[in-house]
């Protein structure tokens, strides 16, 4: 058997006990793909006690943004590997972040800025990895990564400081994300309201958010346009409705959606009663409730550039997208497919011909951007008004 393809420019042992620039230790560190690819680094962030941390590796193109997508729930269960090959150079600010911490199991990057440059960020990023738990390795070949990705696909990986034959041990038994429901440990326990006031709304419409990993950004924009109250994802169809909204909305998470029966269960019983809104997860899983399947894509969609074409109008949207599943296509009867992938032609929305709902597979609230589809969020103000 041949040996183990190898990249990087840090040889596995020699480097251990290094000091960096800033003093910190430099430790050398594998990343090791289940199908026995390995790739040499220098480990950073936290350090795990046993030099291992396990995960789903998946790419993101984002050129900027990266504090937006390490705290997304989307991203429970996945070690996140960033194209773009310099990471950290504006800090971290709080503001930024989609919800209290990194959701993410690890981050594999080309190269941390040494120092950020920003006037509104307060730490480091590798401070704040440290801070969280988070575990990264850099001086990764991310391009050779990435190419290796798209022809193998997304897959199971460890990395640390631990040897090559536990890690290699750790990818193989790591399970990834089909079948396991990653919702159940990124909801919230309790409901709670939205602490806002939506400004020129003539009468202010009440909007119930099922909470399967929602971010920051989509409770910003619903708060704008409704008063909102967020409840666990585990909540019943009758629940929701005993609350007489508006409207509901089904909001992004992380995993397999097939795996969320629960709230399969709950938005069949809302479809027809109240208007919906879904997305990400929220539209795979309404797609599910209507009688749809999905699958799961080869490396996914991961990045801030994917060009969309909204099929009433025929304009292409730039979008910001984090989804390894998607719908399959013509398995949808009661809905129209709104929107499509241009790069590979998956179903990005779907519009009911018979009931008050709809759903899109991108983030039009865009964190970070673009935000091309922002008109989206005035959509559903426009639904439950009854237009």
């Amino acid at each position: 058997m041949s040996a183990p393809l190898r990249s990087g420019h840090v040889s596995a042992g020699p480097d251990r006990g290094k000091r960096d620039r800033n003093g910190g230790d430099r430790s050398a560190a594998l990343l090791v793909l289940a199908d026995g690819t390995v790739f040499e680094g220098e480990a950073a962030g936290y350090r795990p006690p046993d030099g291992v941390a396990t995960g789903e590796v998946v790419f993101n193109t984002v050129l900027s943004g990266y504090q937006e997508v390490l705290t997304d729930p989307s991203y429970s269960g996945q070690i996140v590997a960033f194209t773009y090959p310099h990471i950290g150079n504006y800090g971290i600010t709080a503001d930024d972040n989609e919800s209290a911490r990194p959701q993410c199991r690890g981050v594999v990057v080309r190269e941390l800025a040494r120092r950020r440059s920003n006037w509104r960020s307060s730490e480091d990023i590798d401070q704040w990895m440290v801070r969280h738990r988070l575990p990264a390795i850099t001086g990764i070949d991310t391009r050779r990564l990435t190419r290796h990705i798209r022809e193998a696909g997304s897959m199971a990986a460890a990395f640390g400081t631990a040897g090559e034959s536990e890690l290699k041990a750790a990818a193989a038994a790591e399970p990834g994300t089909d079948g396991v429901d990653l919702v159940s440990e990124v909801s919230i326990g309790e409901a709670y309201l939205l602490d806002s006031v939506p400004v020129g709304v003539d009468r202010v419409p009440r909007v119930v958010a099922y909470d399967y990993g929602i971010k920051t950004s989509i409770l910003r924009l619903l708060g704008e346009m409704a008063a909102v109250e967020v409840v666990p994802a585990s909540t019943p169809a009758a629940e929701v409705l005993a609350r007489n909204p508006d409207g509901v909305f089904l909001s992004n998470g992380p995993g397999d959606p097939a795996a969320v029966t629960y709230a399969i269960e709950a938005i069949g019983g809302l479809l027809g009663e109240v208007p919906v809104f879904g997305i990400c997860l929220g539209h795979q899983l309404m797609a599910s409730a209507l009688g749809g399947s999905t699958h799961k894509l080869a490396f996914g969609h991961h990045g801030g550039n994917h060009p969309v074409r909204r099929v009433s109008s025929g304009a292409v949207e730039i979008t910001s997208q984090n989804h390894s599943y998607a719908v399959t296509e013509g398995s949808v009867g009661s809905a129209e497919v709104s929107h499509v992938n241009l790069n590979d032609g998956v179903i990005e929305g779907l519009r009911c011909r018979d009931v008050p709902a709809f759903s899109v597979q991108y983030h039009p609230e865009a964190g970070p951007g673009p935000h091309d589809a922002r008109y989206l969020f005035a959509e559903f103000a426009r639904l439950m008004d009854g237009q």
